[in-house]
Formats: C-alpha cells, structure tokens, sequence
C-alpha cells in the first residue's frame, strides 16, 4: 500500500522542495501568476483575502492592514518559507473583502478560519463548544442548569467553565447552597408531591408550594449575587440566618443552613485561584513550545473565582511563529467565547494594540490586555506556564507511545509507513430492526471525535440482520463519497489527507471479502484493510485478524499492539451502540401520524382526544375519520388513503 503523505501542517523538507520543482503539486508559477492577476485590481486598504486551490477549496485566510502590500509579498517566491511557497503552488483564485479598519479585518478572519478550517492556517482542534451555567428568567421560578451552544436564550449565562465536570460540580454546590430548581417547565408543571431533589435539600419545591415567589425570588438574587463575584455577601447572609434560628432554638433549621453554609464554603475553595488574588474578570493566557508542538493553557477566571482551566494543541503550526499562533488562537477562541474585561499574558504581543482594539469592538467595552510584572497576578500567569509546559511534555510522552504503537502496528500488517489515519468501523441492529452502521477515526494524536461518522442503513437495500451486507453498503458509501469529493491522483500520490492508511472492520473473513468487493466495484485499491474477529466465546485477547491475502494472524494476550487494536475496536463499537440506542429511542418515540402530509401539531392532537391512539386512527374508516373534529373530508380521504393505499 502506498503511504498517504503528510498533511499540510506536517510537511516534510522533502515536500517542500519538490513543491517549489513542481513535482507532485500543482506549479508553483501558476500559482504566483493567480496571484498577480489578482494584485492587478487589490486596493491599499485593510481586508482579508483567501487563497483558493482549483477545486474552489480554501487553502489559507489572511487579513492585512493595506491588502495589496500584504499579496505582493507572495509573488516574491525567494522569500517564503516552504510551507508558503508549497501553499502559493496550490493557489488557482483569490478571494478579496475590503474592510473599515485592520481591527475588523481580524475579527472576520477568524470567522473565516473557524468556517472554513483552511489547511495553513492555525487552528484549534478542539472546536467542542464551552460549557455555560445558564439562570433564565422568562418564569416565575427560574431554572438553573448547563448549558451549551448559542446562548439565546433569555436569562444569564455564567461561563465559560473549561469544561462540562466544573459545570456539575459547580451546579450540585449552588443546588446545595440556593436551592433552584434543574428540572423542565413541563416536569415542573405536573408535579403533585416534591420529587427526590426536595427530600435530599437541593431544591426548594417551588413546584409544590413549598416556596412562594417571593422566597424564591430571593434565592435567585442571592445565586446571582455569588455567580458575579460577590460571594461574601451571600455568605454573611447565610451565617446571619443560622445564628438567628440557633438563637430562636429552631435547631432544625440552623443546621439547614449550617450544611447550606458548608456547601458555599466548599465551593469557593474548589474556585480560589490564591489568596492574594485580585482579578476578577479575566482569562490568563500560557504558550509552551517544543519540538514544533505547541500548547495553550488558559485559566478561566469570572467573578473573581476560578473556573477550571483548558490546555489547547493548536494545529497548522509548523514553521510559524509563536507570536502568530498566540494571536490567531485568540482571535479564534473569542469568536466563540464571551471576552473577559482583561487578557493576562505570558509575553508581550507584536500586534497587542491591533487584537485589543478588535476585541474591545467585538465586546463593546475596552479590553485591556496585560503582561503582570509585580504582584499575585505574577504568580497567576507562572502557574498558567508550568501548567502548559507540564501539559505539553504529557502530550508529548503520549505521542511517542504512540507513534511506537503506529510503528509496530505497520509492521504487524505490512504497511510503508505508520498509519497517520485508521478508520474502524462495526454495525449495530436487534434483529435487523434501525440496523446503522458507525465509523470512528484514529490517528497519532488519538481519535479524532469530530470526524466519526453514522450510517442509517436502508434495511430494504439486503435482508435484515445480514451484517456482510451492511458492512458492503457502508463502505461502499464512504468511499463513493472519496471517490467523488477527494479523488486521490492517478499515481495514488498526493494530499489524500482524507484517505485512510488503514481500514479496520468488525468481522472476519466474511465482513473482508464483502467489503473489498464494494471497493473493487468502485475500482478503489490500495488500502490496507483488515478484519478484527472475536475471538472463542467472544473472549477478549483471543482476536483474529484477516488480511486481504487471506492469512490470519493472532497476537500473544499481553502484546501493546493488541491493547492498542481492542481499543480501537471498543471505541467503534460503544459509538455504534450508542448510536443505535438513540435512534431504537426516537422509533419509539415516534407517532405514526407525523409520517401523514398535512398533519401538524393541531390536528394531530385533535385526532388523539378523538380516537385515544394513533393505532385507532390508522384503523378508522373514512366516514369516522370524517366525523372527527377539525378534519375536512379532503384530509380525512388523504389519512385513509395514507394507511390504507389502494393496489
């Protein structure tokens, strides 16, 4: 099997050279001529400007402060690093937007690299979004709860938290602390007795009348008060209370507020950042680099509290400056986020005036950023340091076990080189009932959680249960939609970053010879795929694996690569499982009457207090569908005739 090349931000000195000759990319004087034919019109304003390959794809995103000064610069060939000049070899088109200043031109190019995820520009692998503890206020008894995505809704969003166990940890404490409510309108407004949360002093029961409005109304306000940063003040209120109901020999009640008052204390010392801390609203910012590998850790600090730190591996970052990743990663990161009030550095930026003066215009208010010379905040950033360099080293010990893993792995299956993209995949059905099928991705940095895939399988395309089938339709789909989208060239050379170096199925010499029969129907060679039998008894350590030549190997129990091929194998399956398990979930859920045209919500309703069950409606004649309220004769003929269809 051919190796696949390295992607774009792993280009080899080799690639490089043979991108300047020409060899193997497209060449390098066409693209320097798209670019010039481009510099003909290029105004001397502030812009953002995306080079495009000849399939329309954007390679890079770039924004300067006079466009045409920035372009010319890629027409002078001798003076770019490889990495441009292999990027100036793939360009085939220009795309221009002029803006007002060079502060707006960097915040639409980071909307451009989150869209568009071009391959020389940084970027942040994880796009997951944060969470947010959100207090809405469109009801007489506010809910707290996480929340992720757009923030929309209308109440209060505290965050970001560095991730989803800060958010919980966070939110069991302030149910301890402020007794708020987490359940939905809909459970709330059929309650009849309190549910468990009210018996183990985490909500008030507000559902039940346990609390009026006004009573709870001040729990929000004290919640509010602690989430801003003015957690004292709740506090004080708290221990005022208890020494009140102590002196009014209401013992009950004093120890309710004294486990109250525990839970506040507890969760401002699982927030403290130190105790000479004086920010307030701020996110401190650390860059580790070695070797070409770089890390980010940044600590999120809202009112005054802590709430979890994040380390980032930024990609595309070979050959560029750790000034530029800096910028571009936070330029990208509040393109998502909400901006603190200040930014606290580890090092003084060369375009720091240029960032500050785009972010205070995307916040509406001035944002300082900062390198603390004196001070706790001195210690705050060192902490964010060490906490980078610690992370980096810990990514870098992984990625060496793992590229001795890879390394072996191609041996074990004669491969060229270790694989950088593994692509496993497994099915999953109860008797051939939502059969669906499920593709994860590995590669040296782990999975690649973003580029797993479902398949929906069309059970009227084989016999239900037949997993050789199913395993030859999901494959042949996912490589028609290579073949189509990312054809690799006719040597079999090339950027195929979407190409796998190696397909793993669940299955053996059955699933095997389905599969390659899918891809020779295709006329797609050259990828290694292998078949992971159980083994005996489905007993983990006994797998076979079958190769295409027909030979099968087996590992010895204790052997690193086998952990390594079960963990792939597992990680395929409790996807498949899972999304199985949803999709079995939104069958049942479903109503018969949704599949009917013309039937919305209102008349839907209106057949089930008519009929009692969608089952009654689906056996009903024409004439009592007719007499239901609310359905015309036109429509009652159209719900007969979709349950009951002639011929």
């Amino acid at each position: 099997m051919a190796a696949t090349p390295d992607a774009p931000d792993r280009f080899s000195e080799e690639a490089a050279t043979f991108a300047v000759k020409g060899r193997d990319t497209p060449d390098l004087e066409r693209g320097v001529e798209a670019i010039r034919n481009v510099l003909r019109t290029l105004p001397a304003r502030p812009g953002v400007y995306r080079m495009v390959d000849s399939a329309g794809e954007v390679l890079y995103v770039g924004k300067a402060r006079a466009l045409k000064a920035r372009v010319t610069n890629y027409t002078q060939v001798a003076r770019l690093s490889r990495r441009l000049q292999r990027m100036v070899a793939q360009t085939r088109d220009m795309v221009i937007v002029t803006t007002n200043s060079e502060a707006e031109a960097l915040l639409l190019e980071a909307q451009l690299i989150k869209r568009y995820r071009p391959p020389y520009n940084v970027l942040l692998r994880d796009d997951k979004s944060f969470p947010f503890i959100f207090l809405r206020e469109d009801h007489d008894f506010p809910r707290i709860s996480k929340h992720r995505g757009a923030r929309s809704g209308k109440g209060v969003f505290y965050g970001p938290f560095a991730s989803a166990g800060a958010v919980n940890t966070t939110l069991n404490a302030l149910q301890k602390v402020f007794l708020l409510r987490s359940c939905s309108d809909s459970y709330f407004a059929n309650r009849d007795r309190p549910c468990l949360l009210h018996q183990i002093k985490r909500c008030s029961a507000p559902c039940v009348g346990r609390i009026d409005a006004d009573g709870y109304a001040e729990l929000v306000a004290d919640a509010k008060a602690f989430l801003s940063g003015r957690a004292q003040e709740a506090q004080r209120k708290l221990g005022t209370a208890m020494t009140a109901a102590a002196e009014a020999r209401d013992y009950e009640l004093a120890a309710v507020l004294r486990d109250r008052l525990k839970a506040l204390t507890f969760i401002q010392g699982s927030h403290a950042i130190s105790a000479e801390g004086s920010v307030q609203d701020a996110d401190v910012v650390a860059l580790a680099c070695h070797g070409g590998t770089m890390c980010l850790q940044v600590f999120f600090i809202r009112g005054g509290q802590n709430w979890g730190h994040r380390a980032f591996f930024p990609a595309h970052t070979d050959g560029v400056g750790e000034d530029e990743v800096l910028m571009s990663f936070l330029a990208q990161l509040y393109e998502e986020l909400p901006v603190p009030r200040e930014l606290l550095l580890d090092r003084k930026l060369d375009e720091e005036a240029l960032l500050a003066d785009a972010l205070s215009e995307k916040a509406g208010r001035r944002i300082a950023i900062r390198v603390p010379q004196r001070g706790a905040n001195v210690k705050l950033v060192e902490q964010a340091a060490r906490n980078a360099q610690e992370a980096l080293e810990r990514r870098l010990a992984e990625s060496t076990t793992q590229g001795k893993l890879l390394i072996a792995l191609a041996d074990l299956f004669g491969l060229e080189a270790p694989p950088r993209r593994i692509e496993v995949y497994d099915n999953s059905h109860i008797m051939g009932t939502n059969a669906l099928g499920a593709m994860i991705v590995a590669g040296p940095l782990g999975f690649l959680k973003n580029q797993y895939r479902k398949f929906n399988m069309n059970a009227g395309n084989f016999a239900p249960g037949d997993d050789f089938a199913m395993m030859k339709a999901m494959l042949g789909r996912r490589f028609a939609r290579l073949t189509r989208e990312a054809p690799r060239a006719a040597d079999g050379e090339g950027d195929d970053v979407d190409w796998p170096d190696l397909v793993l199925i669940d299955g053996g010499k059955g699933q095997l010879s389905a599969v390659n029969a899918a891809l020779a129907e295709l006329g797609v060679d050259g990828v290694a795929i292998i078949g992971v039998a159980k083994g005996p008894d489905r007993n983990a350590g006994r797998e076979t694996f079958h190769l295409p030549s027909g030979q099968e190997l087996t590992l010895p129990p204790n052997d690193p690569v086998l952990f390594y091929l079960q963990r792939l194998r597992d990680e395929a399956h409790r996807f498949a499982i899972g999304a199985h398990r949803a999709k079995r979930s939104k069958a049942i859920a479903a109503n018969p009457l949704d599949d009917v045209p013309g039937i919305g919500p209102a008349r839907k309703k209106a057949l089930l207090m008519h009929f009692g069950t969608s089952r009654a409606v689906r056996g009903a004649s024409l004439e009592d569908l007719e007499r239901a309220p609310g359905i015309s004769k036109a429509m009652a003929a159209a719900i007969h005739g979709h349950f009951h269809p002639k011929g």
